[in-house]
């Protein structure tokens, strides 16, 4: 299990603007752990590549930084400063419907919307069993 002091595992979830895909996996994460009584075990946050900036300092910040496409996971992988601590990976690999990238919803209404949920609940508890929690 990779936790930082304290035993806090530290995650940061990113996408493009940080309008959908990001704030919805940063809310749905936080709702699944409180309901597994783990909500003081993390910190969580989201960012984007694009509007509320990921930074360098994230990447010491964080143990791990979920991103939800191969765009955002390229930008993220050319900033990442050599020897940095958080694991850069997409938020689907842990999906175990095997759906690796979560598409950006914005114009796909709200069926899109309900698509991204269902993948990111699934991502979350598939992240979750890779860090040991059952």
């Amino acid at each position: 299990m990779s936790a930082g002091e304290n035993n806090i595992t530290r995650v940061l979830f990113v996408c493009l603007g940080n309008i959908c895909r990001s704030p919805m996996a940063e809310a749905v994460f936080c709702a699944e752990i409180k309901k597994l009584q783990l909500s003081g075990k993390f910190e969580v946050d989201s960012a984007g590549t694009a509007a509320y900036h990921v930074t360098l300092k994230d990447f010491e910040r964080f143990d791990h930084i979920l991103c939800m496409d191969m765009s955002n996971l390229s930008d993220l992988k050319d900033m990442k400063p050599k020897g940095s601590k958080a694991k850069v990976a997409l938020f689907g690999s842990y999906d175990p419907e095997g759906q690796r990238i979560i598409n950006d919803p914005y114009y796909g209404g709200k069926s899109g919307f309900e698509t991204n949920y269902h993948q990111i609940v699934r991502s979350s508890f598939g992240f979750l069993k890779h860090l040991g929690y059952n």
